[in-house]
């Protein structure tokens, strides 16, 4: 069933969904020149809620910066619009996905002087990697396919035409029966998945990779990071080898579409005893704790959205 809900924003107006409409001639789809984000906003006993918006928006306004697009808003009003939207919606859950592009005049491949043009959308979407992901797992393979080198294209912005590389990523996992690939860097270190950061456990560390090893510093990464050091776990931020994969004990997947993912097993050899160890569910359990508004939000990590106004 295609992803929809009855209104989206658009250019500075709620129009209903089947309205928001682009030329065939516009930049971003013949070049790419566009920038977006993935948010969540969860339902809670209080309604729904947005999980770190502010800093989600402060990264797209990084992004438009990179990719000399300017954004039409600030973080504080694409919050407003964001709230405006689920509540127009009356979604007491949602992906939230901004969009900001160059529109339609030109194809010379520099398209500053294209129209900006702008969309925020909130529509239903559960677990991007299967109902039962979150606790059974995901099976992935190393891609053949590499993340990009230093100076070739910019790995902390998201930049809609860089996703063409993702693509390839989990296509390929796909096809060879996987869930989701692993891209290396241009060194043969580990990266990140086609949209996740990931973290690996062994003799009770946890490992993840550098910004320098061309990952997106994630938002959800951050928000793992924050739990496992509250709960005690040290974390080294390091180049990791390949077979550091098939030595740990536990890993697992951040992101705002995949949450907190266990990965089950890499390249068809189980990552541990083949199934979600105790790190990741401890982890996952504050996460989905308070998302959900079961925990105390000690970090502030939501915004509430109040859908009677």
């Amino acid at each position: 069933m295609a992803m929809r809900a009855d209104h989206i924003w658009m250019n500075g107006e709620i129009i209903p969904w089947d309205q928001a409409k682009v030329h065939v001639f516009t930049h971003a789809l013949h070049y790419g020149s566009s920038v977006f984000e993935g948010i969540r906003a969860y339902e809670t006993p209080d309604g729904p809620a947005i999980f770190r918006g502010y800093e989600h928006f402060e990264r797209l306004l990084f992004s438009c910066k990179v990719a000399r697009i300017p954004s039409p808003l600030t973080v504080d009003e694409w919050m407003d619009v964001a709230a405006e939207i689920v509540r127009a919606n009356q979604l007491r859950s949602a992906y939230v996905r901004p969009l900001i592009f160059r529109g339609y005049d030109t194809l010379g491949v520099d398209g500053r002087g294209c129209p900006v043009d702008a969309i925020l959308a909130a529509v239903p979407w559960g677990a991007y990697l299967g109902a039962d992901a979150l606790e059974n797992g995901v099976d992935v393979q190393v891609s053949s396919w590499r993340r990009m080198a230093p100076d070739t294209l910019s790995a902390l912005a998201k930049i809609g035409g860089q996703y063409v590389n993702s693509q390839s990523i989990v296509m390929e996992a796909k096809d060879n029966g996987f869930d989701e690939g692993i891209a290396l860097d241009v060194n043969g270190y580990v990266s990140e998945g086609s949209g996740e950061n990931i973290f690996l456990i062994y003799k009770d560390e946890i490992f993840t990779p550098p910004l320098s090893n061309s990952i997106l510093g994630g938002i959800t990464r951050d928000c793992a990071m924050i739990i496992a050091k509250d709960l005690g776990y040290p974390i080294k931020e390091m180049t990791i080898p390949r077979e550091m994969l098939y030595l740990a004990e536990e890993i697992f997947f951040t992101g705002t579409a995949a949450e907190i993912t266990p990965v089950r097993s890499v390249d068809r050899m189980d990552v541990g005893s083949g199934s979600r160890g105790p790190v990741t569910k401890a982890i996952q359990d504050i996460f989905f704790g308070i998302v959900t508004g079961e925990l105390e939000d000690r970090w502030n990590w939501l915004t509430p959205v109040a859908l009677n106004q």
